[in-house]
């Protein structure tokens, strides 16, 4: 309930229990006879219980018919995702590589995650510091882990820790890939490494990440253990399933699917409070900017942003933005967890890259 209706109901039920008059606003038409105390109007006495049980009544009301309608769209079923297990779906919603495991990078970890009988699903993580803010991060539907090894290491200089994980099929992780065991999944895989982080001393704050397909994954998970995270970051993610999928060459609606029988994103989203980072390319043609705008809409979060990378498309937003790309993700992640240093700090690492830039050009 919000803070406001939460004040009003508590000085109306002292007003009754102590029998006192209580100013409430929006009443001024209703009684002719009222007096004004300093200014304000006072209900009598023997108007304030009828009001207040009024009063009562309503929040309670709306309070309950919130509740409700969070319920309703907070979770998408399996059996919902089922009726997206059609090849004519998964061939174009899934696009999957499959290589040989190759050797992590220098300061890389594998972690094989079982998600099901004879299915494990590979993650690899790109480790900064143990009391270094963790991403937990899903890809694209047509990456795989060894397409991060150059970029795990950019996480790492920004003394961020990179986990990247896998599907089903893609990479060296076994099993197919389906709709309906990518979310489930997805959630399962976040609480093995979750454990997996715990068990290993890891520390620091913990972020879930997705990008285009993986966003799907990373709302589900920020909003089904949204007490475990400390914030949410989408890249050129989607709201809505059904105009994604006519862009892919899908009518879902023709095929009898409902917005609300796919990933559901935008609903979802709404009913997540944590601080909220959205990055689109200006450019993005496969999912349009305003699917970016709707989820920022959309979501619940007092502290949320969408940045928009200008003359970049759907998988160029790293090649355009470079450094600040990674920078400015590290920014959010200061200002959500209240580490980010102030003016003076700032000024401080200023001079020390002025210095060292002065350093290297004299070289």
């Amino acid at each position: 309930m919000p803070w406001a209706d939460r004040l009003l109901l508590t000085a109306a039920c002292k007003a009754v229990r102590f029998n006192r008059s209580v100013v409430l606003p929006g009443t001024a038409s209703l009684y002719k006879t009222n007096r004004r105390v300093h200014g304000r109007l006072c209900i009598p006495e023997h108007f304030c219980k009828g009001v207040v049980l009024l009063v009562i009544s309503t929040l309670l009301f709306i309070e309950n018919t919130r509740v409700l309608a969070q319920q309703s769209t907070i979770q998408t079923p399996q059996l919902l995702l089922t009726l997206m297990d059609r090849p004519e779906i998964t061939n174009v919603l899934f696009h999957p590589v499959q290589v040989a495991r190759n050797t992590p990078p220098q300061g890389a970890v594998d972690i094989d995650v079982s998600v099901a009988e004879d299915v494990t699903i590979a993650c690899r993580l790109y480790s900064a510091d143990p009391t270094a803010p963790t991403i937990v991060f899903f890809h694209g539907n047509g990456e795989i882990i060894p397409d991060y090894d150059t970029i795990g290491p950019m996480y790492v200089r920004e003394r961020l820790n990179f986990l990247v994980t896998e599907y089903r099929g893609y990479g060296w992780s076994t099993g197919m890939p389906l709709t309906s065991t990518l979310l489930p999944d997805s959630n399962t895989v976040f609480l093995s490494l979750r454990q997996w982080l715990s068990d290993h001393a890891y520390t620091g704050p913990l972020f879930v990440m997705g990008r285009s397909l993986g966003s799907a994954c990373a709302i589900d998970v920020a909003v089904n253990h949204s007490e475990l995270v400390d914030g949410l970051i989408i890249e050129s993610g989607f709201a809505k399933t059904l105009p994604l999928a006519v862009v892919l060459g899908v009518d879902l609606a023709q095929l009898g699917i409902s917005e609300e029988q796919t990933f559901n994103n935008s609903a979802k989203i709404a009913t997540f409070t944590k601080p909220t980072y959205i990055l689109h390319g200006q450019y993005d043609q496969l999912i349009q900017l305003w699917q970016a705008e709707t989820l920022h809409a959309q979501c619940d979060a007092k502290q949320k942003e969408l940045q928009v990378v200008p003359r970049a498309d759907h998988n160029s937003i790293i090649a355009v933005a470079g450094p600040l790309y990674f920078q400015e993700i590290r920014k959010f992640i200061e200002k959500a967890t209240g580490t980010a240093p102030d003016w003076r700090e700032l000024r401080r690492q200023f001079k020390a890259r002025q210095k060292q830039a002065a350093e290297n050009h004299d070289r």
